[in-house]
């Protein structure tokens, strides 16, 4: 099975979790890293997402912040600026693996 736009975290305790994953668009492919990020700031994110620069250097894309839907359950969701993408993770479709979360795209508002 070809898994694309995908992470897949050392923990199901995401608060604390790395994770490594991929993102596919039309016109490219991004191999991401996902590091725990700590912050005082109620806006921050929970997580600071990583791709790999052609010489190897970690960049930093973008985040993962942590959300409530107004039934007050939490989510993820996931945006990298610099290429406007946003998402939001889910669990990966046909796995039981909580650990292996799908990242489902979604255009941003206006």
């Amino acid at each position: 099975m070809t898994t694309t736009n995908f992470i897949q975290f050392d923990s199901d305790d995401f608060d604390v979790a790395n994770g490594k994953g991929l993102i596919s668009t039309i016109d490219r492919d991004i191999d991401i890293k996902v590091v725990p990020f700590a912050s005082e700031h109620p806006d921050a994110p929970t997580h600071r997402v990583y791709a790999r620069s052609p010489r190897g250097h970690d960049i930093d894309i973008g985040g993962i912040w942590k959300k409530k839907n107004a039934a007050g359950k939490p989510y993820r969701t996931l945006s990298l600026k610099r290429i406007g993408y946003n998402a939001n993770l889910g669990r990966f479709p046909g796995q039981d693996d909580p650990t292996l979360q799908a990242i489902i795209e979604w255009d941003p508002r206006d």
